[in-house]
């Protein structure tokens, strides 16, 4: 049988620590997260690899590395209120959960959805709340947010996401498209005026309701 605690640390000491992870509350809440339990029990050994993992059709469980630096950038504290868009298996809202003073995930697929919820509910996560909804629509009932992660590659970012954001609230996603380079890329509101900057290469499945739609060809 796996042992998931030494996989759990290895994960922390090999894939993020050497890779200028150095927030000690990242840190600490992935080392804590058993990401095993948000993936299906026949690839639960699969957990732990640098890789993403697909999660049904459209959603995946973003590589550590990735994950944990884009949580860093948005510099997540104890007195945020998250919104965490795609969250598919519920493992990102769990980590944020740790962290966070409060977390709404918002999903669209009513059974990731329905599975994230009973996962977070088993941890005793009680500052998470799982949404079902149209993830490109944000969750604007607790709005504004400190922060917002957004699980998935963007081709676009979504105006009604955006103006969902708290001022000085920092908004963290991978952008680009499937031809192009993407990146992860870090979106702060002040002054009522929305920013962004690039912050490393990334790349990572996309979200179907982030594409850009197809032009008129003539």
């Amino acid at each position: 049988m796996a042992d998931y605690t030494a996989l759990r640390q290895t994960m922390v000491d090999t894939q993020l620590r050497t890779n200028k992870v150095t927030d000690a509350d990242v840190l600490a809440a992935m080392g804590d997260v058993p990401r095993e339990l948000f993936v299906a029990e026949d690839r639960a050994t699969l957990a732990y690899i640098d890789e993403d993992i697909r999660i049904g059709k459209s959603r995946c469980m973003v590589e550590p590395m990735i994950l944990a630096r884009m949580i860093q950038a948005a510099e997540v504290g104890p007195d945020d209120v998250v919104l965490d868009i795609a969250c598919g298996a519920g493992y990102s809202s769990a980590v944020l959960g740790h962290i966070a003073r409060a977390v709404v995930a918002v999903e669209s697929d009513t059974d990731l959805a329905g599975a994230a919820s009973a996962r977070i509910t088993k941890l005793g996560l009680d500052n998470v709340v799982v949404e079902m909804g149209p993830i490109n629509a944000g969750w604007a009932d607790q709005a504004p947010y400190d922060v917002i992660m957004i699980n998935g590659a963007c081709e676009k970012m979504s105006d009604a996401v955006l103006s969902q954001l708290a001022e000085g609230g920092r908004l963290c996603a991978i952008v680009g498209g499937a031809a192009g380079t993407c990146a992860a890329t870090l979106f702060v509101k002040s002054g009522g005026i929305v920013s962004s900057r690039e912050l490393f290469d990334a790349s990572v499945p996309g979200l179907p309701e982030f594409e850009l739609e197809e032009g008129f060809t003539f």
